[in-house]
């Protein structure tokens, strides 16, 4: 039986009109006998990808696209412009990928429908998360962030069966189980760091890779944290659920392979309001709730606000956001490690309200898997992120901590190719003794010839801190030289202060050496981003 809930004079497109029907019957529960109302039927997602996005203006550009205006900026540039505009322009403005979107392409996902999720732009953090739902409200609820682990979709509203069937083979709604080689912790003891390097098998796989992409990682949480959050809530592990395939599964593997456990979302605070114990433990949420205060909050804290919710395993898990995919550099060249990809993962712990906090992937590399195990992995392709064509092109290269890991590719193709371009790679961390990242190799490079120069900063080996930006500054005359030469430059890490502060520094230099006015300078690393000579891969 099928039901026509939006008029056929409504002013929508045959394909528009279908998944309206599609999403509103899964609403309110009338797409399948029985079934409770839970997100998006199966239907209305299929119709998503036939959904076109926004129609560009005619040279329509984007004002607020720029990393170095902060959201306020951004926002207020985007004003009077359509909804999944106003989006994009709370988003972070790096095109990083690690959402599995760039900033416009993510933002037309949650403006569709298509992507239930508000929380992916890690760049953009809390700010972004805020806004985003704020612009949601104001636009009347129109795209909710409900119900998201119900039923889900991938980047641009893909199924692992179609997928399959435009034959894209293993990609990130369909990933490849990499089985483990091996992992070792390149700091020595003494560090106040732990790094793996983690090497994976994509014997039989048919994925292929070059330099410069990164691998999307499908984690696991960590067994203690589900046996504590089953605890606290008193459900029952083997209760049934349904996975966002449709396929049921129980509460237990759902909560350590599907369900994000880092964050507490709305939903689900709002679901424990409903089924609280007591007036005070429903008073207490529903202040969090009104107050926003639950920001820090992951499911663990949220659930302890209310002892033992009278809520069914398939209520709690549609109240939970989907685990996202890890996007990981890719630190390994496929001439040099044929059939692996190779990783650099820094493990995440920290305090936060009382209670030791681990990182999903990092902990999962560093701390649980062994040998033999399998993880879900796809290739995430960069677009300009790469070496140079030209084999001859110089290149620079800045990756401090864990963002050495494309570097460490790069310079292995480079010397499996034999390019006779110059590298000079600058590296830096804590302490040389202990946290000096793959020291042999590259002296071990250096002495080939392949890595032609080497700065490194290491940051606490004396009283003043010395950071990449500083070591620059410090050789500004011969790296404005090389970029003369025709020199390309890379950045790797952290956006919001590193990747800034070498930014600065490249402009510092360019017109010190260059002597230049701010403005030329300005100009001159504007050309350097239009020839595709600075590129960054920032997250």
């Amino acid at each position: 039986m099928s039901y026509s809930l939006v008029p056929e004079t409504a002013p929508f497109t045959p394909e528009q009109r279908a998944w309206l029907n599609g999403f509103l019957a899964g609403w309110i529960g009338l797409d399948a006998p029985g079934r409770a109302a839970q997100g998006l039927p199966t239907a209305a997602i299929e119709a998503l990808g036939a959904i076109p996005p926004p129609a560009a203006e005619p040279g329509e550009t984007f004002a607020w696209h720029d990393p170095n205006l902060t959201i306020v900026e951004r926002l207020n540039l985007s004003e009077g412009k359509p909804f999944p505009r106003r989006l994009m322009a709370a988003m972070a403005q790096l095109d990083c990928g690690a959402c599995g979107y760039v900033c416009q392409t993510y933002a037309e996902a949650i403006a569709g429908g298509a992507e239930k999720n508000l929380t992916l732009c890690s760049p953009g953090g809390k700010n972004t998360a805020k806004a985003i739902k704020q612009l949601i409200k104001d636009e009347g609820g129109g795209a909710t962030g409900k119900g998201s682990n119900a039923a889900t979709v991938g980047a641009n509203g893909h199924t692992a069966q179609r997928d399959a069937a435009e034959g894209r083979g293993y990609g990130r709604t369909h990933p490849f189980l990499a089985p483990l080689v091996s992992t070792r912790n390149l700091n020595k003891p003494g560090s106040a760091k732990h790094t793996t390097h983690v090497v994976l098998s994509l014997a039989g796989s048919g994925l292929t890779y070059k330099v410069g992409d990164a691998l999307g990682v499908y984690a696991t949480n960590a067994p203690e944290l589900v046996e504590e959050i089953l605890a606290v809530t008193r459900l029952d592990a083997a209760g049934m659920v349904t996975g966002s395939d449709g396929a049921p599964m129980s509460l237990g593997d759902a909560l350590r392979h599907r369900a994000c456990l880092r964050t507490a979302s709305e939903d689900l605070l709002h679901v424990l309001a409903r089924t609280a114990a007591t007036d005070e433990e429903r008073e207490a949420i529903e202040t969090a709730i009104v107050n926003e205060s639950f920001d820090d909050f992951d499911v663990l804290d949220a659930v302890r606000m209310a002892a033992a919710p009278s809520m069914s395993p398939a209520a709690f898990f549609a109240a939970l956001t989907p685990l996202a995919p890890r996007l990981y550099s890719i630190a390994s060249s496929p001439a040099a490690h044929p059939g692996e990809v190779h990783l650099t993962v820094g493990r995440v712990a920290y305090e936060q309200n009382g209670r030791r906090r681990l990182g999903v992937a990092s902990t999962m590399f560093s701390d649980r898997l062994q040998a033999g195990d399998v993880v879900g992995v796809f290739i995430h392709e960069a677009t300009d992120f790469t070496i140079p064509t030209d084999p001859s092109a110089p290149m620079i290269m800045v990756g401090p901590g864990t963002g050495i890991a494309p570097f460490r590719a790069f310079l292995e193709e480079r010397h499996a190719s034999g390019a006779a371009g110059k590298n000079w790679l600058f590296f830096g961390d804590q302490c040389a003794a202990t946290d000096f990242l793959y020291r042999d190799e590259l002296e071990g490079l250096r002495q080939s010839g392949c890595l032609t120069r080497l700065d490194a900063a290491f940051s606490r080996d004396q009283a003043h801190k010395v950071y990449v930006q500083d070591r620059m500054l410090e050789r500004g005359a011969e790296l404005f030289k090389w970029l003369e030469e025709g020199a390309h430059f890379f950045v790797c890490g952290d956006a919001t202060r590193m990747a800034a502060d070498v930014d600065r520094g490249l402009h510092e230099l360019v017109s010190r050496h260059g002597s230049m006015p701010a403005d030329a300078a300005q100009d001159y690393v504007n050309r350097l981003k239009a020839q595709k000579r600075y590129v960054r891969d920032v997250y």
